[in-house]
């Protein structure tokens, strides 16, 4: 079925009178092929749930397909070489695609390339399962038929909606273990994916968002495109352990819903515990709005939730504050940390006031579901940590409180105290909780008392190799979070992540010279913990390199200068690549009363985590492009310098 043009009012009285027997067609195992126009009869028929929301012709001088590599094996694309096929425009013929909307009930095969740009975000080669039939969608390219592409393509959607050639597991939903494996396998980029961090089975990860450890498993939400690897269409993904290191992936968990007040995406938010009752609080997004929405369980295994039908809880912008607005959202207005102070719960969202700064927002409400506003518990300068305050989050502890925000560019952490009786945060300290590519952190309270962090990891390198990957974005290891005596935070690492621990090497006393022997030079590898604590006393720089080639043309340097009281990660040879970024990292260090500095160093492929005397911490990304970029070592820049003690251990892989 093709359409030159958009379904009218003849074509959806035509399709409404042949709708049922063509339903029993396809549900026979008959298939169906949608071209342009004729896309929109599969929502007309029922096919599909939501409509798309771009129908029109689009003006382009190059286009072409952006084929998932999720799916590049899929029989629709037999004989068509690469993820980007370019064709002929097709000007005097309708486009249709998915835009801001992730379609209910398809899997999206491609997208769209535009003028020499990627558009991942334009859904538009799309595939239905009805009964034992197959559906088709090809909303572009199709009109006329004057490339080899385009030709392989027609006869091969053709021939799979006759029910030729077999899907992949990594078709369908919801998804269950096995398609879950499956898809991880599609996608499995060796030199780059972490091994023990945890990334999505495929597509899209960026912030954590409802963690919680229930019934004695922990629950890791995050935010999920299953899309492709680009931030649209936001979803919730879902995964579960009993360790923390051993991860199972779940169906996704919450889902846009066109007609609701997350029309545009179920954006971030926190875990709630109602007197029994898992709930979540999120932020729906919907025609230049943010909100906030609740959602609760139905299932103690925490997988199928029901949105409140009071959504969105609060409807507009408090009149006693002049709410930041921006190009994209009449106030800019996101993201929940929520907890419960006798009988009245209190919730902050990230906001930002005109003219001021990021703030963090309070308000109370007495049954989760009616909130007044209280005021703001704490304002930034925006010259220092922004315009925008995203994802706060408020952790109270003996020592006192820190409050952390995500300003875009970093996490900024303010301790000090929580006034209960002001209702007001009042600062002591401030800092940058993480001083590289970390963003976005949620914590919670594990049942033995520790307050466990979680924070997104972005890529660093560009869009179109995270396409390429077919996935993006990782999770960071659980931090143990805390005030040490100064009130400042102080980072520790999980006891259970030792289970990953497999070949041990120890040294101790071990002096380097400038110019000297590396003694790691017989160790190799990609997926590492490195523990070491130096005598720093009248040292200048020393370091460690590591995903170092045999001939020095791929390398990670961690640079300890000690003088300058900084450590840097220099990534200037860090990958052949142009998609990644090779500028340096760096945090500032301090040394322990007895002139020691103490590394803890976790490598996980592209992940690089660092702490220092366990009170700073840096997080990095690399991508080398050489499979032979495993080396390891040690070095001395100017003066010969004494290691205490230096343990190492190759790690074995997390599983799925």
């Amino acid at each position: 079925m093709h359409r030159d043009s958009a379904l009218d009012d003849a074509a959806r009285q035509h399709l409404e009178a042949v709708g049922d027997g063509l339903l029993e067609f396809v549900a026979d195992g008959g298939g169906l092929l949608l071209t342009h126009g004729a896309v929109e009869a599969a929502a007309e028929l029922g096919i599909e749930a939501y409509e798309p929301d771009s129908v029109g012709r689009v003006d382009v001088d190059e286009t072409g397909f952006l084929v998932r590599r999720l799916f590049n094996d899929h029989p629709i694309f037999d004989g068509i070489d690469g993820l980007r096929p370019s064709i002929e425009p097709t000007m005097d013929a309708v486009s249709v695609h998915y835009d801001s909307l992730h379609p209910s009930d398809a899997d999206v095969l491609a997208a769209r390339r535009d003028d020499g740009a990627d558009r991942p975000n334009r859904k538009s080669i799309l595939r239905w399962e009805v009964g034992d039939g197959r559906v088709v969608g090809v909303g572009h390219g199709l009109a006329g038929l004057q490339t080899d592409v385009q030709e392989t393509l027609l006869n091969n959607c053709l021939a799979y909606a006759a029910g030729e050639g077999s899907d992949p597991l990594t078709i369908g939903r919801p998804k269950g273990r096995e398609e879950f494996e499956a898809m991880r396998e599609a996608v499995p980029d060796a030199n780059h994916r972490p091994a023990y961090h945890f990334t999505p089975p495929a597509n899209w990860l960026n912030d954590p968002n409802g963690l919680v450890q229930w019934n004695g498993r922990y629950h890791l939400f995050y935010q999920y495109n299953p899309a492709g690897p680009f931030h649209d269409s936001i979803h919730w993904g879902h995964a579960v352990s009993d360790d923390l290191v051993h991860w199972e992936d779940e169906p996704i968990a919450l889902a846009p819903d066109p007609e609701g007040p997350d029309a545009v995406g179920v954006w971030s938010g926190c875990f709630v515990d109602d007197e029994g009752t898992p709930s979540v609080m999120y932020t729906g997004g919907d025609d230049g709005d943010q909100l906030p929405c609740l959602a609760r369980a139905k299932d103690d295994a925490l997988r199928t939730w029901t949105k409140a039908p009071e959504n969105p809880l609060i409807t507009g912008m408090p009149d006693e504050v002049d709410v930041l607005q921006s190009i994209d959202w009449h106030a800019e207005f996101r993201d929940h940390c929520v907890w419960r102070t006798g009988d009245t719960w209190y919730q902050i969202v990230g906001s930002g006031i005109e003219g001021e700064g990021g703030a963090a927002l309070l308000f109370e409400s007495e049954d989760l579901l009616e909130w007044e506003y209280c005021h703001p518990i704490l304002t930034g300068d925006w010259r220092k940590s922004g315009p925008i305050w995203e994802c706060p989050e408020l952790l109270r502890f003996d020592k006192g409180s820190l409050l952390h925000v995500s300003d875009y560019s970093k996490v900024a952490y303010f301790s000090g105290e929580y006034n209960e009786a002001t209702k007001r945060f009042e600062p002591e300290d401030h800092g940058v909780l993480d001083h590289g590519v970390f963003y976005a952190p949620q914590s919670f309270e594990a049942d033995d008392g520790r307050t466990l962090m979680f924070g997104w990891l972005k890529e660093d390198r560009d869009r179109a190799a995270q396409w390429d990957a077919g996935w993006s974005g990782a999770m960071s290891l659980p931090r143990v979070v805390s005030l040490s005596e100064d009130g400042t935070p102080a980072f520790s690492l999980p006891s259970e992540l030792e289970a990953l621990r497999d070949t041990h090497h120890s040294f101790s006393d071990l002096d380097i010279s400038p110019g000297g022997k590396n003694p790691l030079a017989d160790i190799k590898g990609d997926t590492l913990e490195i523990k070491m604590t130096v005598d720093a006393r009248n040292v200048g720089e020393f370091g460690l390199v590591l995903r170092e080639t045999p001939d020095g043309e791929e390398r990670t340097v961690v640079r300890c200068k000690i003088r300058h009281r900084e450590v840097v990660v220099d990534r200037s040879q860090s990958s052949n690549s142009h998609a990644a970024a090779d500028s340096p990292h760096s945090m500032p260090i301090t040394l322990d009363e007895d002139g020691t500095f103490s590394l803890h160093l976790f490598l996980d492929r592209s992940v690089l985590e660092l702490f220092t005397n366990d009170a700073q911490a840096l997080t990095s990304r690399i991508y080398p492009t050489r499979a032979d970029s495993t080396g390891i070592g040690l070095y001395a820049d100017d003066c010969e310098v004494t290691i205490r003690s230096l343990d190492l251990w190759e790690l074995a892989a997390g599983e799925y």
